[in-house]
């Protein structure tokens, strides 16, 4: 186990974790996100073979759906 920031928090990811194992773990749902990995917005397609190495800085941002009334 090593240590990330995930949206400016330290948090513990086991190793060998990659971006898409970690928003399972947080059972974020992919489809509704964006994610920043040390400065560096990833496609989704990337999530499964990108491995969070020690350090790394992710941002995960959710999106909001709305409209006008």
């Amino acid at each position: 186990m090593y240590e990330i920031v995930l949206n400016g928090e330290t948090r513990g990811v086991a190793e060998g974790s990659t971006v898409l194992s970690l928003l399972n773990e947080l059972g974020i749902p992919a489809e509704r996100v964006a994610v920043e990995l040390d400065r560096v917005i990833l496609k989704p397609a990337a999530w499964g073979e990108t491995p969070l190495e020690p350090g790394a800085r992710l941002e995960i941002v959710h999106f909001v759906g709305g409209g006008l009334r």
